[in-house]
């Protein structure tokens, strides 16, 4: 599926930035060629132009005569024209045909005013006949006027290979490069494509575990219900073996009830909270009611309790009921996790930036393969975790919290020798 998508991925990014390359070098084509052709025809009507200035026109006995001795390249009395001019002819203001220079015209002139673009044998334009294929010109037809009187008509072409060979030049680097540039946009959309997919697939990875690992916890409390129940519906039963019965099923459900409430906290806040949530809490009034619940159960185990509070009085930037669920949560894995007689710290400091909460105890400690995924949800080693001491979501809840409030959280641990969780969450920001 991730394989399928990914392919999906990288198609769509190759298409979308393959036509927009295509597109641009098509519109940067196109330019080039406007470009060179504007400045093509530049040259060729200033070159007219400058023909155009040698007409002479004087009336002769009562006659209109032309006289083109002193046109480049038409006249024999001028300075040749640095020019690479196929043709250049003079008509009359008749249209008929007084002077040429290059390949023989037609007598009379029937072509359009203005610029065109004509394709030729060689052997008309006289010039290069080793040269087979046909040659194109740009052909200029120009009247001109002496005051208001038109005196004839000035054509002539150049050939298009000063413009045609850059863009000869220009197609060959598009025609090599677009197609290398659409292959190296296809290998970064599928590289992209395997970036982009990576976070997507673990968070998939991560929900497929969560709801096996969840759908495992579950089967457990569910056979035990439905085995008490089926056996509680057999007649006849004594009544003592039902309630005790009863109470099992009752135990096995609030079992479950707390799974669930686990389950609900960890979807409930999946990322940071917002900074509405968060306002500056006293770390004492957090921990009162906690110690005083806490201390009655490690009394059982016959377990020490020491807490080590802070010089000045601490306050952080958190969510009370939050901190609050940490922090037990904290206390309760490490009462599950000494033995009796035992003893646990709280240490409370702060630094600069960060309050900070220590929980520490002398207990079975964690092998060092484990401390990486201590924090895991339902993750449970061998050596420190047994089903029956809980559902491996406890340390996942406080990193989640932790993390959700801007701070962070640490383990060391040693075999033999207990663990130190360490809890650090932004202090308030001072007034002003």
């Amino acid at each position: 599926m991730f394989h399928r998508s990914r392919k999906n991925l990288a198609t769509w990014f190759t298409l979308s930035m393959g036509s927009i390359l295509v597109v641009f070098a098509i519109a940067l084509y196109l330019r080039e060629v406007r470009d060179r052709l504007q400045s093509f025809d530049q040259t060729l009507y200033d070159t007219s132009r400058l023909m155009a200035a040698g007409v002479e026109d004087y009336s002769y006995q009562g006659e209109q005569r032309t006289d083109l001795e002193n046109v480049p390249v038409l006249g024999s009395d001028t300075l040749p024209l640095s020019t690479n001019l196929m043709f250049a002819r003079w008509y009359t203001a008749e249209r008929l045909l007084l002077q040429f220079m290059g390949a023989v015209p037609p007598s009379k002139l029937a072509t359009p005013l203005g610029f065109q673009t004509q394709v030729v044998s060689n052997s008309q334009t006289l010039q290069d006949l080793q040269r087979s294929q046909p040659v194109r010109l740009r052909q200029l037809t120009l009247p001109v006027y002496q005051g208001d009187r038109l005196i004839g008509y000035l054509q002539i072409a150049a050939s298009l290979d000063l413009v045609e060979e850059p863009l000869e030049q220009l197609r060959v680097f598009l025609g090599i490069g677009v197609p290398v540039a659409l292959g190296a946009i296809a290998l970064t959309g599928w590289v992209l494509g395997g970036k982009a997919m990576q976070p997507i697939r673990q968070s998939y990875d991560q929900l497929q575990q969560f709801t096996a690992d969840a759908s495992h916890e579950l089967r457990a409390p569910l056979a035990g219900i439905l085995s008490q129940a089926q056996v509680g519906l057999m007649e006849p039963i004594d009544p003592q073996d039902q309630h005790s019965r009863l109470v099992t099923i009752v135990q096995v459900a609030e079992s479950m009830s707390l799974l669930v409430s686990q389950l609900l906290f960890l979807a409930r806040y999946p990322g940071k909270l917002s900074p509405e949530m968060l306002k500056p809490v006293d770390l004492e009034q957090v921990l009162q009611p906690l110690l005083i619940e806490y201390t009655q159960q490690i009394q059982q185990k016959q377990q020490t309790l020491q807490v080590h509070p802070p010089s000045v009085p601490l306050r952080l930037l958190a969510e009370p009921d939050l901190l609050r669920q940490a922090i037990a949560n904290l206390l309760s894995n490490a009462y599950r996790y000494t033995p009796e007689q035992g003893k646990i710290e709280l240490i409370l400091s702060q630094t600069s930036r960060w309050g900070i909460i220590q929980v520490k105890d002398n207990g079975m400690g964690i092998a060092p393969q484990d401390l990486p995924r201590i924090f895991d949800r339902f993750y449970r080693a061998d050596q420190v975790r047994s089903r029956d001491t809980g559902f491996g979501l406890g340390l996942a809840i406080v990193r989640q919290i932790v993390e959700a409030q801007g701070g962070e959280i640490a383990v060391e641990s040693r075999v033999g020798q207990g663990s130190t969780f360490t809890l650090k969450l932004p202090l308030p920001s001072l007034p002003g």
